[in-house]
């Protein structure tokens, strides 16, 4: 059908309709004053027979493409459709005309103003020539650009048209469910001026604006009067529960007062927040941005994530962390609400956010001075963990016996979980059912010794230092420290494109392919051997290993070594420059030692010889902060390599369309689905999770704070004024300056040797990347964080905790960047050498 009447339509129907069709369907349908109208389908359209090549479209092209629209002589059967349905709303009726494309109202592409609008049209003739003024304005040199900057393919535009009978409007506008500027949920925001509301969606008059706040009574002035803002207020809620989710309203009052509706969507940009169970006011903590996740979770990984964090709950509920975990779209969150509301837990809870995601702490510190936050409790000392000292000692003594044992240790306790190959599904399920909550608790339950006296030591030495030493200069005593199985991944990945280097036909390989093709290369056995072998000893080893990889979901490198590869070929790039990672790390661990030397030198004397050995055991034992984050990964992939084969059978069977969806049911969900053969939902419901999270991907922004009424609190460190000068916190000393490396997906990216790395956020995934950037710039992050340490590590400064870092920076500009201060100047040229 080329013209149906938007009462017959159906949400099945948005590839002929487009969604703004669909969507004045859908409120017809839920009873909603919309006013009667038809749409012209994207079936006409087609019949026009527009060409396209692939590929860019020039200015020439474009124009030629609407003339030829506009030139188009319509087929006889279309123009009586259109009539008819024309004639059907009223003799010479007004109406109004404009594109509903399948593409339009998207999460990711609005096209919002790209297409044009005509009002007040009358008689059939002009009824039909707007309709091709319509689909003209697809080839618009603004909707091409659109297209283009989104990585569209101009060949799938496709249009359709929406005419419906004009109001007599007294006023129109639009109105946002929430709030548009804070992201409140508990106000909505309406725009008006007087007759049509075009003018308001176009920005060419400064309209009338409202706020309506919760249950007050609206202030009427200017067009829209008391009366008329209870109306919007009472449609806004009920279109925003209608559709589940905040709208954006076009609307118009008649004469009569009648509020009718001529368009809404969702507000997808809002940022997701969980409702508050009482009603009241409550704050959350991101548990991503806390992971280092700028990135919503898959279903089985956000479920892996609570049961890690259920094996650390007890000292988090004790600083007033909700025992229990929420999910809201892939973004998982702890309501902190008694935290920030008792001033006996808020210190320890400010505390334990800022060392692992600064700024959070400092926001959560923020939100005691809201009012609605009615501060409770008495401010006390917390009594501290219990330790027995013994075995400390004993560590401090015998340091490095005491790493080997707990790697050792370590390592067999994850080996025994592994067990024995299951055989059938049944077995596998029941070996997942009876497992995966020992493994998610893996760094809870490892042996804890060794790696305690590590830290206890570090701190107990600062102490002693304490009025000889800053804690830069003590920190600079911990770069280059041995057995930390990242900073070991790292070089190992090194020594393996040095190796390769020196192999001529692996060079070869790797500076003539992309990491794609040699990845595919890797997977059918025909890579030089040499490149092979170590590839393979290299994931046997760091195969568990991801960007992101708390994320259970995602697949790992042994799966997937496209990012590997990647790093290898920038390896070897950055080798031929005369760059060398291990040397520069060997150089970093003596210039340690030598800071050792020095801070004990400066030591009264009664304080030396405990403060030397203190140092000295610390930098044995200091590696080990990053190996039950490694032991973890070890059982994720086991668990992960289980589910899979249980993915492959459901794909095998058809429950699931392919095997990675097991990523997306929960536990109970695939029991089901393996013992039971499911209910035939399975599939459905993977494609509708997979899109929200596939939508949810794309948000660029992940607050670190947000309050149920959809507030998103910030922080907004003392800074000096200067536009040109950032501040964040101090992650690892040094001074170094460069050009800004910007990196979002680090399994893409390359750091060039001097480059400064700035992105969101940090995890083990990334950290090959500091091997050869100057210095790192996060986001969010803290003195304890995986990234903060690695830097220190290898010596190169780091400052974390710097809002909006990765839109405020540029990609190339020259910075320089103050580990010791916590600073980022822009605009600075590069300092020789590191």
């Amino acid at each position: 059908m080329t013209v149906i009447p938007l009462e017959q339509l159906t949400g099945l129907d948005v590839a002929r309709a487009g969604n703004k069709a669909v969507n004045l369907a859908a409120m017809l349908g839920k009873g909603f004053s919309v006013p009667g109208g038809f749409v012209v389908t994207t079936a006409a359209y087609d019949r026009i027979g527009v060409r396209v090549s692939p590929g860019p479209l020039d200015e020439v092209a474009a124009r030629s493409i609407r003339a030829a629209i506009l030139a188009a002589d319509l087929p006889e059967d279309l123009t009586r459709a259109v009539t008819r349905a024309y004639r059907a709303l009223g003799a010479d009726a007004a109406v109004a005309v404009r594109s509903s494309s399948p593409g339009e109202d998207l999460p990711e592409a609005s096209f919002a103003g790209q297409y044009d609008t005509f009002l007040s049209v009358s008689g059939a003739g002009n009824v039909l020539t707007a309709v091709k003024r319509c689909w003209a304005s697809l080839w618009s040199d603004r909707a091409v650009r659109y297209r283009t900057a989104h990585g569209l393919d101009h060949r799938d535009a496709a249009i359709a048209v929406v005419v419906q009978r004009m109001v007599e409007a007294r006023a129109a506008g639009v109105l946002h469910t929430l709030n548009p500027v804070t992201g409140r949920r508990s106000e909505m925001v309406a725009e008006a001026v007087e007759g049509v509301g075009e003018a308001v969606v176009s920005g060419a008059v400064v309209p009338d604006q409202y706020v309506l706040a919760g249950d007050r009574e609206p202030d009427g002035h200017g067009c829209l009067d008391a009366a008329d803002l209870r109306r919007l207020r009472e449609v806004g809620a009920a279109l925003q529960e209608g559709f589940g989710a905040p709208q954006d309203v076009e609307w118009a009052i008649d004469g009569a007062g009648r509020v009718w509706l001529t368009q809404t969507r969702p507000i997808t940009t809002a940022f997701p927040v969980p409702e508050s169970p009482d009603g009241r006011l409550r704050a959350y903590w991101s548990v991503n941005v806390y992971q280092g996740l700028f990135r919503p979770l898959t279903p089985m990984g956000a479920t892996m994530i609570r049961e890690r964090q259920r094996g650390m709950s007890a000292y988090l509920t004790s600083i007033g962390f909700s025992p229990e975990i929420v999910d809201v779209s892939g973004w998982l969150y702890w309501d902190i609400t008694e935290g920030v509301a008792d001033g006996a837990k808020r210190p320890a809870m400010v505390a334990f956010a800022d060392d692992l995601a600064a700024p959070s702490g400092q926001i959560i510190a923020g939100l005691a001075d809201d009012p609605r936050f009615a501060a409770t409790g008495t401010p006390e000392r917390s009594p501290g963990p219990r330790r027995r000292y013994g075995p400390i000692a004993a560590a401090w003594v015998f340091p490095r016996w005491a790493r080997a044992r707990a790697r050792r240790r370590s390592l067999q306790h994850v080996r025994a979980l592994m067990g024995p190959e299951p055989g059938r599904p049944a077995e596998q399920l029941r070996w997942i059912e009876a497992n995966h909550r020992t493994i998610c608790r893996i760094e809870a339950d490892l042996p804890r010794t060794a790696n305690t006296a590590g830290g206890l030591a570090q701190r107990l030495a600062a102490r002693l230092l304490e009025g000889v030493a800053v804690p830069e200069e003590v920190n600079a005593c911990f770069r280059g420290v041995p057995a930390n199985p990242t900073t070991e991944m790292d070089l190992s990945l090194w020594r393996l494109a040095m190796a390769a280097r020196a192999h001529p036909e692996s060079s070869a390989a790797l500076s003539s392919h992309d990491a794609g093709h040699l990845a595919e290369a890797f997977r059918y056995g025909r890579l030089p051997r040499p490149l092979a072998a170590g590839m393979d000893a290299f994931l046997a080893r760091y195969g568990c290993r991801v960007a992101a990889e708390m994320d259970l979901g995602l697949p790992r490198w042994a799966d997937d070594p496209t990012p590997v590869f990647n790093l290898l070929i920038g390896y070897a790039a950055a080798a031929r420059t005369g760059f060398d990672a291990a040397a520069e790390f060997a150089a970093a661990g003596r210039e340690a030692r030598a800071a050792v030397a020095e801070l004990v030198r400066r030591a009264p004397f009664h304080r030396r010889l405990a403060a030397g050995f203190l140092l000295s055991s610390a930098r044995e034992l200091r590696g080990l902060r990053e190996l039950p984050k490694y032991c973890l990964m070890l059982g994720y992939q086991e668990l992960r390599r289980r589910l899979m084969r249980l993915g492959e059978h459901l794909a095998g069977r058809g429950v699931l369309d392919r095997a990675a969806d097991v990523m997306f049911l929960g536990l109970d969900e695939l029991r089901a689905a393996v013992l039971d053969g499911g209910d035939g939902g399975e599939r459905a419901r993977v494609r509708e999770r997979r899109a929200v999270y596939e939508r949810e991907t794309g948000r660029r922004q992940v607050p670190a704070v947000v309050l149920s009424d959809g507030a998103v609190p910030e922080y907004r460190p003392a800074g000096t004024g200067d536009a040109a000068f950032l501040r964040g916190i101090a992650g690892a000393s040094g001074l170094a300056s460069g050009p800004a490396r910007i990196v979002r997906d680090p399994g893409t990216a390359r750091i060039e040797p001097g480059e400064v790395l700035v992105c969101p956020s940090t995890d083990p995934g990334w950290t090959p990347l500091f091997l050869n950037a100057a210095a790192v710039v996060t986001e969010t992050g803290g003195m304890i964080s995986h990234g903060t340490t690695v830097a220190r590590e290898y010596g190169i400064p780091a400052v974390v905790g710097v809002a909006g870092a990765t839109t405020r920076i540029h990609d190339g500009q020259l910075i320089t960047v103050d580990g010791s201060r916590g600073t980022i100047s822009l605009g600075h040229r590069p300092s020789p050498g590191r």
